[in-house]
């Protein structure tokens, strides 16, 4: 190969142990860069509910124009792939990923203080909505990059999935915690107040991850080996992502995974219209519900340490194909707590698999640009699918059917995970496994070296 074909080539970078020391310091650091970073997501962080509830209480939209408004605010998550792919081949100041975290949560911060100020009403939260996701998508492919990264080069895809699903499950529940809470306050007060101390917030969060960014620990930096060719060619580099197989069968695994269309609109109406629950209700039960993840993603990081990654794919979506079942006998708010609890441990193990065999997929300089293919496919499915399962809702039978139909799509999961190369799921979280090549195909020898 000339040196100028090479340069256009992704540079092959051997999976490498680290030492347990350095293992967990970078742990440390992307557990809080995560969780910072959720916070400040508009759509999924402290915006979240204080959004809905001013919608949905302050300006009286009904059910239908609720998911329509949180379809179209999700727009630019639909082209989360392009903010992936410029991540990949564009490096602001050299400083990589640490350049865009720095330069757009700046921005994002700025957006926050100018809409803390502005007259409140669906469009301006609308335009919010739609310029900070922008802001926020360029610091989100730059997180997901690097955990991508890190976790390929180091044999530790299992583990960073561990710590990505609690870390990014926590300002969930933090939100939903807060923001029943701060709802109930909210009606005791006027929209604009309202509307400013939530921005306010957000400007704080934003500054805080701005804060985070301009650090940068040696451990971390030191040990992301750049796979990315000396010269980008973008259509080389979209050639590549398209011929590479593995890609296919984990996105659609993790697309079917988040269209669920009853756990959003659907559910928060059932729960507050024919169970007679407060908003405050609404908040505690997604608080219990993703906070119930957790002990099963500490699970998971045990034994993806024990088990190839097929067996726990399998048995993660054997388990979680009936997880919304025991809302189809609840009958008061009470109940509904309570089957809170085995359906978010039910949907932990499977979450945290899918996202370990994202990871795995990713060809290599292209991290960044697959894992925000998979973060537009998680907005388009939960989007579309609270739309569809609304429809649902109000037209045909109520909310029993949202669930029927949601045990549907998490079956069809099952005959995709054959599709999936055994090569990607045949190891352990900690084996370093040797590829060898015959006949143009690759092999996989299983005499492994583990960490």
């Amino acid at each position: 190969m000339t040196d100028a074909s090479a340069a256009l080539e992704p540079r092959d970078v051997k999976p490498s142990l680290l030492a347990l020391a350095a293992r967990w310091r970078i742990f440390a650091y992307l557990s809080a860069l995560i969780a910072i970073i959720g916070l400040g997501d508009p759509n999924e962080g402290l915006l979240n509910l204080p959004v809905s509830f001013l919608l949905k209480n302050k300006l009286q939209l009904p059910a239908h124009e609720m998911a329509d408004f949180r379809l179209i605010s999700a727009l630019p998550f639909y082209f989360a792939a392009v903010f992936g792919f410029i991540r990949d081949s564009w490096h602001p100041f050299g400083m990589r990923d640490r350049g865009y975290m720095i330069v757009f949560s700046l921005i994002g911060c700025a957006l926050n203080l100018v809409f803390a100020f502005t007259p409140v009403s669906t469009a301006s939260l609308l335009a919010a909505l739609l310029s900070l996701s922008i802001a926020f998508l360029f610091v989100s492919s730059a997180q997901n990059g690097l955990s991508s990264t890190l976790g390929q080069q180091h044999a530790m895809t299992g583990r960073v999935s561990v710590v990505w699903s609690i870390f990014g499950m926590l300002p969930s529940v933090s939100a939903f915690a807060l923001g029943g809470k701060f709802s109930d306050w909210l009606e005791d007060n006027d929209p604009d107040l309202a509307a400013r101390t939530m921005f306010l917030a957000g400007a704080a969060m934003t500054g805080l991850m701005l804060l985070y960014a301009l650090w940068r620990p040696g451990v971390v930096y030191d040990n992301v080996h750049h796979e990315d060719p000396d010269i980008h060619r973008p259509r080389a580099d979209l050639a590549r992502l398209a011929k590479h197989w593995p890609i296919y069968p984990a996105l659609v695994i993790w697309m079917l995974w988040n269209f669920n269309p009853g756990a959003s609109t659907p559910l928060q109406y059932h729960l507050q219209n024919q169970l007679h629950g407060t908003d405050g209700d609404w908040g505690v039960w997604n608080a219990l519900y993703w906070g119930c993840y957790i002990p099963t993603f500490l699970l998971y990081g045990l034994l993806c340490r024990r088990f190839a990654l097929g067996k726990l794919l399998f048995w993660g979506t054997v388990v979680a194909v009936p997880q919304f079942a025991p809302l189809l006998f609840v009958h008061s708010v009470n109940d509904a707590m309570i089957a809170a609890v085995p359906i978010g441990l039910m949907g932990g193990m499977a979450n945290a698999a899918y996202l370990d065999l994202l990871i795995r997929s990713c060809p290599p300089g292209l991290q960044g640009t697959v894992l925000m293919m998979s973060t537009a496919l998680y907005y388009l499915a939960t989007r579309v699918g609270d739309v569809w399962g609304t429809r649902l809702y109000e037209n045909f039978g109520g909310f029993e059917v949202c669930v029927a139909m949601t045990m549907l799509v998490y079956a069809a999961i099952l005959p995709i995970l054959w599709l999936i190369p055994k090569a990607l799921t045949a190891t352990m979280d900690g084996e370093v496994a040797e590829a060898k090549t015959s006949g143009g195909e690759s092999a996989l020898s299983l005499t492994c070296r583990k960490s």
